[in-house]
């Protein structure tokens, strides 16, 4: 899989993050307070700033960290739909360069990767649900 660097993908982003992500970029010195949200059930996203992933550089159309990159970045354009299972993204301009087995590949990446952050999401739950009380 190919990127063109459009940042299509970095725009507006809601990407899940794994222990694992948050971890590897912490180890690079980025503060985890500002690149991770926490939603409510516990679930990890990258933050954005100005309309765009915060490692996305606008004027040079680049990701800072992109060898660094969180796996659902490098796994992208293959996504989950609710309706449709694994599918690649119509907004990614590269979408017509994933071949099957790519797809197939990326998506059972994906999936595991989707059960570990589900997991990770659940236990941050229940470690918030133990504190409230």
């Amino acid at each position: 899989m190919r990127c063109s660097h459009c940042g299509v993908c970095c725009e507006k982003t809601e990407m899940l993050l794994s222990d694992a992500d948050i971890e590897r970029l912490e180890r690079l010195n980025h503060d985890r307070k500002k690149f991770v949200q926490y939603d409510r059930h516990g679930f990890a996203r990258l933050k954005n700033r100005h309309g765009f992933c915060v490692f996305y550089d606008v004027k040079k159309c680049r990701c800072q960290i992109y060898r660094h990159r969180p796996s659902g970045c490098r796994i992208y354009p293959v996504i989950y739909s609710e309706q449709e299972g694994i599918v690649v993204d119509d907004l990614c301009p590269l979408q017509d360069t994933i071949t099957k087995m790519e797809l197939r590949r990326e998506g059972e990446k994906l999936m595991e990767l989707l059960q570990r952050i589900d997991n990770e999401a659940h236990a941050r739950g229940v470690e918030n649900i133990r504190r409230e009380k």
